[in-house]
């Protein structure tokens, strides 16, 4: 008897593309196990409906479509940072603007391919990390993140993205990265780790990364030796940068090997508080391709908090 399968899309993932070949993709979904379908149709209704799927007891849901869905379909499984009930993993399809988390994974970008591995269903139980941040309003916000969260240039850069129409994939990312770029003065901030919250250090950062994953920014490889299951964010650090070091120095970033860059720094920690170091100053946060809040903020990984179908180990995507 198959698993019972729930599978949230978003339709305008990708420029709207998902939707407008959904019923293919269902199709192929269709033909390696039965499901369920849920569309969404505004921001928020992912979590909504991944959580009620796991509530009345999913055995699998599954995110279709790009890194901000398959964070809002993650945030199902807790409900103000505390898990819900439930036994089912969060399977992925790729199908959108970034798919920073699904490399990190090793599950292919290929639909078909991608479809073979949630059919297989071996799971794989992961860290999470959780956020508690500053909402625009003022208001405390909770969020839960499997991929990365960071702050500084990568806030203002997914703003960017989100104001335009992804419709040119990791295009998208490069152009927004070269606007964030000409836009973005290095900013100051004051960070601490682990049980010393007053042992902090204050610097001056283009960007800071809470890292589950190894991959963001449409992927840039910002944290080569981080892992989903070894209880630690890998935090690193892009230091003051100007805009011409970003450039020379892009390419080491997409290739993972900045971390003995002058201007980088990098640590463990299970938790990262993070505030401005200048009153006034609005620190954006991006929270696996979203931004929705600012500094200041807690980051604390919860371990071992959720299944996730993988590829299982030893065989290629």
């Amino acid at each position: 008897m198959n698993p019972r399968v729930v599978v949230i899309a978003n339709p305008r993932s990708q420029g709207g593309s998902l939707g407008r070949r959904w019923s293919e993709l269902a199709d192929q979904i269709r033909r390696e196990l039965p499901f369920e379908a849920a569309l969404t149709a505004a921001p928020g209704d992912a979590t909504r409906l991944a959580r009620q799927a796991v509530e009345a007891g999913a055995e699998i849901v599954v995110a279709v479509g790009g890194d901000g869905t398959i964070n809002e379909v993650a945030n199902g499984w807790f409900e103000a940072g505390a898990r819900v009930p439930g036994d089912a993993a969060l399977a992925v399809l790729p199908f959108g603007t970034g798919g920073d988390f699904v490399r990190t994974v090793g599950i292919p970008k290929d639909f078909a391919k991608a479809v073979k591995i949630l059919a297989a269903g071996h799971r794989r139980r992961i860290d999470v990390g959780r956020i508690d941040y500053v909402s625009r309003d003022g208001s405390p916000g909770v969020r839960m993140f499997a991929n990365i969260a960071s702050f500084g240039m990568s806030g203002l850069t997914d703003r960017l993205v989100n104001q335009s129409k992804k419709r040119f994939g990791s295009l998208s990312f490069f152009a927004a990265t070269a606007k964030a770029m000409w836009q973005y003065d290095n900013q100051r901030v004051r960070l601490s780790f682990d049980d010393a919250p007053a042992d902090g250090v204050d610097l001056t950062i283009n960007t800071v990364a809470i890292a589950n994953g190894r991959y963001f920014g449409g992927g840039m490889m910002v944290a080569p030796d981080a892992s989903l299951d070894d209880g630690e964010f890998d935090v690193v650090a892009i230091g003051d940068m100007s805009m011409t070091d970003f450039v020379l120095k892009s390419r080491r970033m997409y290739a993972g090997t900045h971390l003995s860059l002058e201007k980088v720094s990098h640590r463990r920690a299970r938790v990262v508080r993070a505030t401005p170091a200048e009153p006034g100053q609005v620190v954006e946060l991006d929270v696996d391709g979203e931004t929705p809040g600012i500094l200041p903020a807690t980051f604390t990984v919860v371990p071992r908090a959720l299944d996730l179908i993988a590829p299982e180990p030893g065989r290629g995507a």
